[in-house]
């Protein structure tokens, strides 16, 4: 019986954590990182979903004739701020797994 007890508890703390979990994630998609490249002449901002919001260059930065450079640069700048929403989600989500990196939560 006293068994029956815990594992029923077990369960409701479990089902408990699956919600702060989904709502955590869901609160994500409005925290917003922002990536960049070449000293801030193109900023990227992406959400914690990796949702890219926003991308803005600096007109000097861009020159017909060297059109490679700023598509490095935006490259650059997108990948930062992916990378960055990714360490915000494990981050955030670690809170719950304990810092451990589960396959497929997140």
């Amino acid at each position: 019986m006293k068994n029956m007890q815990q594992m029923q508890q077990m369960m409701k703390q479990v089902k408990k954590m699956q919600e702060e979990m989904q709502k955590t994630q869901e609160a994500l998609k409005d925290k917003i990182v922002e990536g960049s490249a070449g000293g801030g002449a193109v900023i990227v901002k992406a959400d914690g979903h990796k949702q890219v919001r926003d991308i803005v260059i600096k007109p000097e930065v861009v020159d017909p004739e060297d059109v490679e450079m700023l598509q490095d640069l935006v490259l650059t700048a997108v990948n930062d701020a992916l990378r960055k929403a990714d360490e915000m989600m494990g981050k955030e989500m670690g809170k719950f797994t304990g810092g451990m990196n589960i396959p497929g939560l997140f």
